[in-house]
């Protein structure tokens, strides 16, 4: 069994695998990682390897303690992976997206892929079918638009995201609403037409907190993870194994 270490700035996703299948997953905040960490070692005692996404936002401490328990990859720019960085700054790739990179080469091999993780930006990653990362795109996501539509005007409000009932919309909540989500769905499926015409036979991977709003108001052919991350840091301790 593999636990999955996936530190964000607040939260820590925690993962435990079997495999290729999760068998728990929670979501918890980055103060108590040691003590649900605990709760995992005791609950699945076949957890043998981990891998931590994100290590620099841990103490010290935390990391040492976490790698007296298993047999641990540190996931950085150095780590084994299964594909050619061919981006011109390779150190400054994030660690999230060379995961989404690696779970694309594992489901979907010798195929051109296209990974769309929609969190709090979207960012665009591209694989070849012979394993090359040429890179992508990074944009602002669904919250950034409506944070910053309030944050630098002076008048208009702060909205939770909804979809629009139409592209026209009859009164400023509408015209958010329209501009946010309209905006980004047309930038999704405009992307994903250009990656057409240039490469053939693509596959489109969509995931990230807000993947399962998107994915049914877009107008292109997608496949809907939310556990693709995931997945690419359980793919990465497999290539790394000693075993």
């Amino acid at each position: 069994m593999n636990l999955i270490i996936d530190v964000g700035n607040t939260f820590v996703k925690l993962a435990v695998f079997e495999g290729d299948n999760i068998v728990c997953k929670k979501s918890i905040e980055l103060k108590f990682i040691l003590k649900h960490i605990d709760l995992l070692k005791k609950e699945y005692k076949s957890i043998k390897k981990a891998i931590i996404s994100s290590v620099g936002k841990l103490k010290t401490a935390d990391v040492d303690y976490i790698k007296k328990s298993f047999d641990l990859v540190h996931l950085d720019s150095e780590t084994k992976l299964p594909f050619i960085n061919c981006y011109e700054t390779p150190k400054t790739l994030g660690l999230d997206r060379i995961a989404l990179v690696c779970a694309a080469i594992q489901q979907f091999p010798k195929s051109n892929v296209l990974v769309i993780d929609a969190g709090t930006c979207i960012t665009y990653d591209f694989v070849t079918s012979n394993n090359n990362y040429l890179g992508g795109a990074i944009s602002p996501g669904m919250r950034m638009r409506y944070q910053s539509l309030h944050s630098f005007t002076a008048n208009l409000p702060m909205l939770e995201s909804e979809i629009p009932k139409s592209i026209v919309g009859n009164s400023t909540n509408n015209s958010i609403h329209s501009g946010v989500i309209f905006g980004i769905l047309n930038e999704i499926d405009g992307v994903i037409c250009q990656y057409k015409e240039k490469y053939k036979d693509l596959t489109v991977i969509l995931t990230g907190g807000d993947a399962n709003f998107l994915s049914k108001q877009l107008k292109s052919s997608i496949f809907a993870n939310s556990n693709f991350l995931l997945e690419g840091l359980n793919y990465i301790i497999q290539i790394n194994s000693n075993e």
